[in-house]
């Protein structure tokens, strides 16, 4: 029966559980297609990385509350009962008698530090700045995520126009070997200027399969970083435009802007201050403490025939005290640890330093791309224009037979090379410079 018991109540628990989860799940619905702002803002909700981080800077905060209580007296209480049964020699009849005893003793204590040298108002400085570190480190991983999902989301929108466009290449391919066969039929081409067509047809099809792959490739990448179940079918929505060229903001300008805004120079200027308050917290050891404590305490004895709160009353005293430590050789505990705390002062500057170093890098780097992206954009968008119309112009000497078959294929090639080069510029332009204007502190969207 006993088991039968814990067992439904195993059973209900795990009902309940699962009731619990879904309906944290019915609070939550995925959304059907996905914008960018939709996939960023939910990675920096579910990110488990980015959780992580928070989770450090919840466990900060304890640290935190616990610097602040040592500053508080502390107090504690004990109280013991003891039982003793011993024989004691009969003076009056000689011999031993047997006599058992319950005893009962009850104290509070309390001792709270006076002064140790500014090591607990730097402990609690330490620790807030602590604090400030973790969110700063969370945010920088926000932009990491955030650069990461954005790459992965204009990916999937390039190789989406590319299969597009492909998908037209095959049509018009298509045509082209329907009117092929009847020349044939005709007599008007040879069977090898048919069979070329027909290759041609095969090649712009696994072109097509093979940039079809590449999207679903890049889907599950963008899925795999959103962190989203394996079953689920992620499906992004298409912008109305692209914007890939924008007037482009001053190097100098930007990289201040990144410099005072971005999260991981804001995380080495306070682990620069936190490093000065560990120094503070090592000299400590150099200065004395001083405390003081109390205490209240009392017992009784049932082997003297007082009455139990006359015990407690006649046995109570009170204990106040200072106590003060000097520190006068310690072995060199306290030198060596300032010493250390002096080098890792010295430390956390190269690294603010080398922090601000790398932004300003990569600042310039994310400008140098946008200028080269920009101008390769332009130059593929002529490139194309003019192999666009060179093919359009192509299929219509070869459905009026004033062209050759090899010439119309080698047009063709031509024009599906351009364009291809124009997507990728276009992708790239697009991508630098939201890169760009991220380094700047503006939020990234389409």
């Amino acid at each position: 029966m006993k088991s039968f018991i814990i067992n439904s109540f195993t059973v209900i628990s795990i009902c309940h559980t699962f009731y619990i989860q879904a309906q944290n799940i019915e609070k939550e619905p995925l959304p059907t297609v996905w914008n960018l702002e939709q996939c960023i803002s939910y990675s920096q909700k579910n990110n488990i990385q980015i959780n992580t981080l928070r989770l450090t800077e919840k466990s900060t905060e304890q640290d935190l509350l616990l610097s602040k209580a040592a500053k508080f007296p502390s107090l504690s209480g004990s109280a013991s009962q003891s039982y003793t049964n011993a024989k004691n020699a009969d003076l009056v009849v000689g011999g031993f008698q047997t006599q058992a005893t319950f005893a009962g003793n009850y104290s509070l204590g309390s001792s709270v530090t006076l002064y140790n040298g500014g090591y607990l108002n730097n402990d609690v400085k330490q620790k807030k700045l602590l604090i400030e570190t973790a969110k700063y480190n969370a945010a920088a991983a926000e932009n990491d995520i955030t650069l990461q999902i954005t790459q992965a989301y204009l990916t999937i929108l390039l190789t989406k126009e590319n299969s597009v466009y492909l998908n037209e290449i095959a049509e018009t391919a298509k045509a082209q070997l329907k009117l092929g066969e009847l020349q044939y039929n005709a007599g008007s081409i040879a069977k090898k200027d048919m069979v070329q067509l027909k290759a041609q047809l095969a090649t712009d099809n696994y072109n097509l399969i093979n940039s079809q792959n590449t999207e679903r490739q890049n889907t599950l990448t963008l899925k795999q970083l959103l962190q989203l179940p394996s079953g689920y079918n992620l499906t992004i929505q298409k912008p109305d435009t692209l914007a890939p060229v924008l007037p482009v903001i001053n190097l100098e300008e930007a990289q201040k802007a990144a410099v005072e805004q971005r999260p991981e120079v804001k995380s080495s200027e306070l682990a620069t201050e936190t490093a000065k308050l560990d120094l503070l917290k090592s000299k400590a050891g150099y200065q004395p403490t001083l405390s003081a404590s109390g205490t209240l305490a009392s017992g009784y004895s049932d082997n003297q025939n007082i009455a139990y709160a006359t015990q407690l009353d006649n046995n109570f005293y009170q204990r106040l005290g200072l106590s003060l430590s000097i520190p006068i050789f310690n072995n060199r505990i306290a030198r060596t640890n300032v010493e250390k705390s002096k080098i890792a002062v010295d430390q956390s500057d190269l690294n603010l330093t080398n922090t601000k170093t790398i932004l300003a890098q990569q600042v310039e780097q994310a400008y140098i791309n946008v200028l080269n992206a920009q101008s390769q954009y332009t130059a593929a968008k002529e490139q194309m224009d003019a192999n666009k119309e060179n093919y359009r112009i192509a299929n219509e000497q070869l459905r009026l037979g004033g062209i050759s078959t090899v010439d119309y294929l080698l047009q063709k090639n031509l024009y599906v090379q351009a364009f291809q080069n124009f997507i990728q510029a276009k992708f790239n332009a697009v991508i630098s410079l939201k890169i760009y204007d991220f380094y700047k502190g503006e939020p990234i969207k389409l």
